[in-house]
């Protein structure tokens, strides 16, 4: 079950990377420009951050995080997801 938790929220912290060339290519494949682009692109990323939100917050619980300490490592999660960068394969859970 561990194992099963610990993939998808590796999964969910692909996303934001992933999302924005799914984005990008959702938008080229409806042929969008302009503001029209413009929303569909914040809307599509938005709710990409979203699920990384909730990987993160996963991820913080598994650890049994509380406090300043869940919000740091949860903003940091986020914010390194976003940027496509991840933890170490031999970093502890």
């Amino acid at each position: 079950m561990r194992k099963l938790v610990s993939a998808l929220v590796l999964a969910f912290l692909a996303l934001p990377a992933l999302a924005q060339n799914t984005c990008d290519s959702q938008a080229a494949d409806k042929k969008l420009a302009g503001a029209a682009k413009t929303s569909f692109l914040k809307k599509c990323n938005a709710t990409a951050a979203s699920w990384a939100q909730s990987g993160c917050e996963a991820k913080a619980a598994e650890k049994k995080l509380a406090g300043a300490a869940k919000t740091s490592f949860t903003k940091k999660c986020v914010r390194d997801a976003a940027t496509g960068a991840s933890a170490p394969a031999s970093a502890p859970t």
